[in-house]
């Protein structure tokens, strides 16, 4: 599933070229990103898990003009430790990777672009328990959307904040929410 997904994204990235003839060239802009991401976790209170986690992100994606854009993503959270003394103490973490569909619309003044995503990702949530209880690794695919703002500082930078909601359906992650500044890099 994870090769399948991986390639999929890489095709569509890719597979775009194909229709260039019914685009301007110059239209197409190729970027790369680094993403810092706050992630807050709906998660059963039973398991003791942390809620909060810092990730980071890398992104690649390409804007077909002025609106529509598809990104291709890695994200890797840090581990958390919780319930330090109890016999119950875990350890958790988290990677992503996934592709989202992105709309821009400018707005006022130059540069500025209110972003909105839509995406599917495949999440994978690794929990160590301590002593006999052992460890579960957890694979799902979520759905997810966003919206945020993106400032052009100049042709090739830009800065973008966005809210993300993630819903997993895991019994123990119901749904991610989440909060993530970058900076892009267009080619």
């Amino acid at each position: 599933m994870k090769k399948t997904l991986l390639l999929a994204g890489v095709a569509c990235l890719f597979s775009f070229g194909a229709n260039a003839a019914d685009y301007n060239m110059r239209d197409l802009r190729p970027y790369i990103g680094i993403d810092y991401i706050y992630t807050n976790a709906n998660i059963k209170k039973e398991t003791g898990i942390k809620k909060d986690y810092n990730s980071g992100a890398i992104n690649a994606g390409i804007r077909f003009d002025d609106y529509v854009g598809l990104e291709a993503f890695f994200q890797q959270s840090g581990e958390r430790k919780s319930m330090k003394g109890t016999p119950y103490q875990t350890k958790s973490e988290f990677y992503a990777f996934g592709l989202d569909l992105f709309g821009y619309m400018p707005i006022g003044c130059d540069g500025f672009n209110l972003v909105g995503s839509l995406g599917v990702a495949n999440y994978n949530v690794k929990l160590k328990y301590r002593g006999h209880f052992g460890s579960d690794d957890k694979q799902r695919v979520g759905y997810r959307a966003g919206v945020g703002m993106q400032y052009d500082f100049t042709e090739n930078f830009a800065a973008r904040v966005m809210y993300r909601y993630t819903h997993l359906g895991m019994k123990e992650v119901k749904n991610l929410n989440e909060v993530n500044a970058g900076i892009r890099y267009s080619f």
